[in-house]
């Protein structure tokens, strides 16, 4: 049943990836509502209360990178993790951890890959590498061993 798993906030300006990450994530039971850029996610974020948010880098009116920061600076939202699905530069990964951002996902990626991202995000709060910094993994990166809970 839809929702069981939870709710994800899509957020990236092309259509027919924001529909891609949603039937994905809709095939494996999470509720998802979508957004076409910064503004709008930041319009809607308190109304649909997702446990996760995804975010494009590159987008109209407020990218994702500023998006990712106001969503930290605002006490309703700070908690709630956030993954960048993009093709990001370092620079962009890096502008991402200095904003709060949990996880980052490479474009192109495959679909099951997003879907366990959402998956750890969701159960655990945040992903987060040895160093304790939020992962970063490229296309072809071996996905990290899960973590006992506890």
């Amino acid at each position: 049943m839809p929702g069981l798993s939870g709710r994800v906030l899509v957020v990236d300006d092309n259509k027919v990836i924001r529909q891609l990450i949603r039937v994905n994530l809709e095939l494996e039971g999470f509720e998802v509502v979508t957004a076409a850029d910064g503004a709008e996610c930041l319009e809607i974020v308190h109304r649909v209360r997702p446990d996760v948010v995804t975010l494009d880098v590159v987008m109209p009116r407020l990218d994702g990178l500023q998006a990712a920061a106001r969503l930290r600076a605002d006490v309703r939202t700070r908690d709630i993790p956030i993954a960048i699905i993009s093709a990001c530069t370092q620079l962009e990964v890096d502008g991402g951890r200095a904003a709060g951002v949990d996880a980052f996902l490479a474009k192109p990626f495959e679909p099951a890959e997003m879907v366990r991202l959402v998956r750890r995000l969701m159960g655990c709060g945040q992903v987060k590498g040895d160093d304790g910094l939020p992962g970063v993994r490229t296309p072809g990166e071996a996905e990290p061993a899960a973590r006992p809970a506890g």
